[in-house]
């Protein structure tokens, strides 16, 4: 029986992934410097802003002195998108809707900061729905470690075979199945539907001995 499902933010919930890779370019592009569309889908998306940072020190010689002050100016840029474009999406709210009232808890857990993933929560009119919201500020490790997925279900009190998580990207993805939860993998927000939601917690029952 599946007591609790816990989503991921942007991709999932929030059509964001184009919103972080615009924010994070407009800070790089102070220091000469940009990340690739191809590069940000195969290798950034669904990371922290921190990890980011880390890779472009790896591999493109940024400076470490820099990430604290890009790491701020990149949230800066994605909260004025955030503020913007965020708006309700009617499915989503439906859907979480009718979840809870069913009585299973629902959460976020997010590679994004706090004060992004409130924000964007509050916006789309999805805060009073959940029960329990993780950012990467609350975890020592973001996704792909699994971390976040269990400290939710912690707070929410459920079990991973009781858990289903909605994910949409690789570090996701892999942070979802090491936390031993059941996964719905997800290409775009549009298909959040309780419908599908609903299809896979029936696929769950039917698979369980």
């Amino acid at each position: 029986m599946i007591r609790a499902i816990i989503f991921d933010m942007d991709g999932v919930l929030i059509d964001a992934r184009d919103w972080h890779f615009e924010a994070l370019n407009r800070a790089l592009r102070l220091f000469g410097m940009e990340i690739s569309r191809a590069d940000h889908l195969t290798t950034f998306d669904g990371l922290p802003t921190r990890r980011k940072l880390e890779l472009l020190t790896a591999t493109e010689n940024l400076p470490k002195e820099l990430h604290s002050f890009l790491n701020k100016l990149k949230q800066s840029y994605t909260l004025e998108i955030v503020n913007t474009r965020c708006r309700p999406t009617f499915a989503h709210e439906f859907a979480l809707a009718r979840l809870r009232a069913r009585g299973v808890k629902l959460a976020v857990a997010s590679n994004s900061v706090r004060a992004s993933v409130a924000v964007m929560m509050d916006r789309a009119n999805l805060t009073t729905h959940l029960e329990v919201m993780l950012s990467n500020e609350d975890v020592t490790k973001a996704k792909p470690d699994p971390e976040i997925y269990h400290a939710a279900m912690h707070r929410l009190d459920v079990l991973p075979h009781e858990t289903l998580i909605l994910e949409d990207n690789d570090h996701g993805i892999r942070a979802a199945r090491a936390s031993g939860a059941h996964l719905l993998i997800v290409q775009t927000p549009a298909d959040v539907t309780l419908a599908n939601i609903d299809r896979r917690i029936e696929e769950i029952r039917t698979a369980t001995p």
